[in-house]
């Protein structure tokens, strides 16, 4: 019972790290989300740490990764044989700008122990362009090169964070342009995007002129973000999934009757791009995807939970046998182009609907605040479960985008069905494999084994490193 109960922590942490970024959500504030996480990150830690380590090899977001390393850095009087190693692969894949705000909190708390000095070190040597790093992050690097205590990379990079005035020009173009930039317009365009907008301000550059000149220096996620911004068409083949469907969400709803082709065919094409080799392999599949008003998520977080409802309609459409999918959205509505939050949350009902035709799997896809009536999709699936399927031909699971501050777990809809919380569309398939877990049925020494084998494939995917 103890190691079913260890596994079930574990478990809950998951689904935390998973979903939970910290933010506001449609029923819990962003101070509830935080207090919540930061209790459960020290618990899991405390009682579970080589496991709590493990976790970074999982698909848990950048958010959680972030505060399972402080954690373990904090505390390094306590940690155990190759956890260097899966903090620096983890930190390898994370955006530098946040991996710099780590760092600037380590710095603030005072955490500056050698495994930590040694990791801000190896991290900084593996940047692929530090002048880069200098110009585009230049208070994260020198808050970094001042807690390790380590030099820069080279003499002029520097001078360029911590004398400046020290030199006419440098020999490093990315540098030299940052300091002509100050007094020559054609200098900015050889500067990365962030830092050239500002220049270009300050220069009264036209913006349309700017950003056509500049495009050719602009990452993918900043051309995106411009377009948006300035009303133009995204290129909807380069956007993933869950991205997409937020796009798609945000436009009216005449233009989305409009471009119905060009839209709902690039969302089945993201989606086979995420099903990879999963693709038409999942038998018959039932959906029940929630549209209800709560998905409407948060200012913060504006519709993404329909978002990934609709990214996982047509993902599953995808994973599915040809012409063996059935969504069903609560709403009643048959049109996945053109849902829009509104409306109670009727799992039962729909539950029930998705059940009739005997599928292979059913996948939820919902919140889990079941009021119409109350209860009936626990009480559903638990006579389904118990009377009409024991012998579980039917695959179930619950995928949940909503992390529940109150509970410190995404909200289940009852013991016969195991819920795992979801962040982006595109990690469900790996999520159903978690699910199995979340039954119940196996305990602690299984999803050890189980961790073990993702942070082996983890460290042989992002390089071992050399930090104990």
């Amino acid at each position: 019972m103890s190691e079913l109960v260890a596994a079930e922590d574990v478990l809950l942490f998951v689904n935390a790290a998973v979903t939970a970024t910290g933010q506001r959500e449609f029923r819990s504030s962003a101070a509830e989300q935080r207090l919540s996480l930061a209790f459960l990150h020290e618990y899991v830690r405390v009682n579970y740490r080589p496991l709590y380590a493990s976790c970074l090899a999982l698909d848990i977001n950048d958010h959680n990764a972030a505060l399972v390393v402080e954690q373990l850095l904090r505390t390094p009087g306590e940690a155990g044989d190759g956890e260097g190693r899966l903090v620096a692969a983890r930190l390898a894949r994370m955006a530098p700008q946040r991996v710099y705000r780590l760092f600037r909190t380590l710095r603030e708390a005072g955490v500056n122990n050698r495994r930590t000095r040694a990791i801000v070190r190896e991290w900084l040597a593996a940047r692929p362009d530090p002048a880069l790093d200098a110009v585009k992050y230049r208070p994260g690097v020198k808050a970094a090169l001042r807690h390790a205590h380590v030099p820069a990379a080279d003499a002029e990079t520097g001078d360029f964070l911590f004398a400046p005035g020290r030199r006419v020009r440098y020999g490093n173009r990315t540098l030299e342009a940052y300091r002509r930039a100050h007094h020559a317009e054609d200098a900015l365009y050889e500067l990365p995007f962030t830092v050239a907008e500002g220049f270009a301000a300050r220069h009264g550059v036209d913006r349309e002129v700017f950003l056509e000149r500049i495009a050719p220096r602009m990452t993918r996620l900043e051309r995106l973000r411009t377009d948006r911004a300035a009303g133009a068409s995204a290129d909807l083949t380069v956007m993933p999934l869950t991205r997409l469907a937020l796009h798609v969400l945000a436009l009216p709803f005449a233009e989305r009757a409009a471009r119905r082709d060009e839209l709902t065919g690039a969302l089945r094409a993201a989606a086979r791009r995420a099903a990879g080799p999963y693709a038409g392999g999942w038998g018959r599949v039932a959906a029940v995807l929630d549209d209800s008003f709560s998905s409407s998520g948060s200012a913060v977080k504006r519709r993404r939970p329909l978002a990934v409802a609709l990214g996982c309609h047509f993902l599953l459409e995808a994973l599915a046998a040809p012409g063996a999918y059935t969504g069903l959205w609560t709403s009643g509505g048959t049109d996945p182009l053109l849902v829009r939050p509104y409306g109670p949350t009727p799992l039962g009902l729909r539950i029930l609907d998705a059940l009739d035709g005997g599928p292979d799997r059913l996948v939820i896809v919902s919140d889990g605040w079941d009021n119409a009536p109350p209860g009936l999709a626990g009480e559903v699936l638990r006579v389904w479960r118990s009377r009409l399927d024991p012998g579980r031909r039917t695959a179930a699971v619950h995928v949940n985008p909503v992390y529940d501050a109150g509970v410190f777990d995404v909200r289940r809809l009852g013991p016969s069905v195991p819920a795992v919380g979801i962040r982006d569309a595109e990690d469900l398939p790996a999520l159903v494999e978690i699910a199995g877990f979340a039954e119940g049925r196996t305990g602690l020494t299984e999803l050890r084994a189980y961790l073990d084998r993702r942070v082996a494939d983890f460290l042989a995917a992002h390089g071992k490193g050399r930090t104990a």
